[in-house]
């Protein structure tokens, strides 16, 4: 097959002519390095010593297509329930894997899924505001201590309380056996569905993480699962797409490519570059190395068009006539698990552990003493002073020189603080829905620094690309976008407000980065709609102007 390296279970892995050869020999590099006899024998020593306590209890996902067919019962009783008491409005709270993959399945299968991932307060009062009498709301989390779906938590209790609503009746909670939340749903009344506590959230698509929210959305849980046993099945034949994959991805890293371009065809798959990108960041992004994946919305992308030697193409969804390096295509359940496994195979490669994320950790505990101080002092650090352009505030961290007070001025230094071979990350903490237009700026930045540029909505991407930001190649440009908020939302129980946490969150990223000596970029929108409109103007200025 020219051009291809085959279809195994139903997934399709095909690579360009001009990287057949760098494929071929990474194959036999993957074969050779024991990664396959590894991972088919569960073996949590693959990744090293010291991956191997963690890996020993996070092995469950390369068994979850047989394993979580258990589950359907009791999820198909569920629905039954929700739809006597006519509840077929889903909500889903959760960050980083318990919300990615839910949405990129309900997308797919084109039911209605209201995601709940941001501390945003006009999110979080959007997400809320629906017919709430029709609601059931999923609250997914391993532990329950996250402090974005704590909030969440306690603000949808509140709304259906002050509805007069039973927030037992009307709540699902997801968590591991054993865990808090387990304790605390129970306490409540709130029905609870167990995952496997052997899987980690980012490797969690095909576990009760995946499966819950969307059963009840109306997608056919059992049909997504067949998908991914036909790939399991194909690699325990010795034929596996995730090796073909992990081989793509080893050819890469080999050559020196540690940028990852996804565009996933939105006709298929839909949102898959997201769940693939907090994947693949989240795994390899440690210890100073990394792939980091770059989603682009289209294949007219300049990154797409014009790729530098650092890149590799992966269209998901489609084929040679996208234009990419290498490509995947299948039904979504076996997309889920053959990436999941590429990524555990390349993982060895980089010699990482792809079951941690330190660096997010870092970031939580940077949020947690930020709020700390608020409770003792009423107030967050103050902002060192700001350069004002029209409805925009200008700040400056991470030894970036802001050459001079304008919008301009400060674009144009961001974007020559780009190291060579790095990269410009966009971090919006903003409304994903409301602003949407603020991802419309990812192409012409890449156009005016000429290096790829990703884009993540705050504080999600932190549980994705915010570990790579910490934790993989510190060659980082960082542009961090926030937005004055016109109407708070207080999070019951807490002294906090949303808005507050969200900015608390921000601050916190912004010393992580500049801890490390990142440059960043901190524009504040006094006025939303309109910063953003002037900062949309002032990039196509600053871009004409370009050499």
């Amino acid at each position: 097959m020219s051009g291809m390296t085959g279809v195994m279970g139903g997934v399709v892995v095909g690579v360009s002519p001009d990287w057949r050869g760098r494929v071929d020999s990474a194959r036999v590099s993957v074969r050779e390095s024991g990664i396959l006899a590894a991972l088919a024998a569960r073996d949590p020593s693959a990744w090293g010593p010291a991956a191997r306590a963690e890996a020993s209890i996070r092995l469950g996902w390369l068994d979850a297509p047989e394993r979580s067919r258990a589950t359907l019962p009791e999820l198909a009783e569920l629905l039954a329930t929700c739809r006597a008491r006519g509840l077929d409005r889903v909500v889903l709270a959760g960050m980083g894997g318990s919300s990615l993959a839910p949405e990129v399945i309900a997308a797919v299968a084109g039911v209605e899924l209201v995601t709940l991932d941001s501390t945003d307060p006009s999110q979080v009062r959007a997400a809320l505001s629906g017919e709430l009498s029709r609601t059931v709301a999923v609250v997914s989390s391993k532990s329950g201590g996250t402090i974005e779906t704590d909030s969440h938590r306690r603000a949808i209790a509140g709304a259906f309380e002050a509805a007069g609503l039973s927030p037992a009746e009307q709540m699902v909670v997801v968590t591991d056996p054993g865990s808090p939340f387990a304790a605390l749903a129970a306490e409540a009344g709130i029905t609870t569905v167990l995952a496997d506590p052997n899987v980690g959230g980012r490797y969690s698509a095909l576990t009760a993480f995946g499966l819950t929210p969307t059963a009840l959305a109306g997608v056919d849980p059992a049909a997504l699962l067949a998908s991914a046993a036909r790939a399991q099945a194909a690699e325990d034949a010795g034929e596996s797409a995730g090796a073909a994959l992990g081989a793509v991805l080893t050819a890469a890293v080999a050559d020196s490519r540690n940028k990852l371009v996804l565009w996933a065809d939105p006709a298929t798959h839909p949102g898959f570059g997201d769940w693939a990108e907090q994947l693949v960041a989240e795994s390899t992004g440690k210890d100073g190395v990394g792939l980091l994946p770059v989603v682009v919305s289209s294949t007219q992308a300049p990154e797409w068009r014009s790729p530098a030697a650092d890149v590799v193409r992966v269209a998901i969804g489609a084929g040679a006539d996208s234009g990419a390096d290498a490509w995947t295509d299948g039904p979504l359940g076996g997309l889920f698990w053959v990436w999941e496994h590429a990524t555990a195979v390349v993982s060895r490669l980089l010699r990482i552990d792809p079951f941690n994320q330190p660096n997010v950790q870092e970031s939580k505990d940077l949020t947690g003493r930020l709020l700390q101080r608020w409770e003792g002092e009423g107030a967050l650090p103050a902002d060192p002073g700001a350069a004002l352009d029209g409805p925009i505030e200008i700040r400056t961290a991470g030894g970036l020189d802001l050459a001079g007070a304008s919008l301009d001025d400060a674009l144009r230094s961001l974007a020559e603080a780009v190291p060579e071979r790095g990269y410009l990350a966009v971090m919006a903490y903003l409304d994903r829905h409301a602003e949407a237009a603020a991802a419309d700026l990812r192409d012409g930045l890449a156009a005016l620094s000429g290096r790829p540029v990703t884009f993540g909505w705050g504080p999600r991407f932190l549980h994705s690309t915010g570990q790579y930001h910490k934790g993989g190649p510190q060659t980082g440009a960082f542009l961090q976008i926030t937005g004055a908020v016109d109407e708070d939302l207080e999070v019951p129980g807490r002294p906090w407000t949303f808005a507050t946490l969200c900015a608390a969150q921000a601050a916190g990223d912004r010393e992580a980065l500049a801890g490390r000596g990142r440059p960043v970029l901190h524009l504040h929108l006094r006025d939303r709609a309109t910063g953003l409109a002037a900062l949309a103007g002032a990039l196509t200025r600053v871009g004409s102007q370009a050499p």
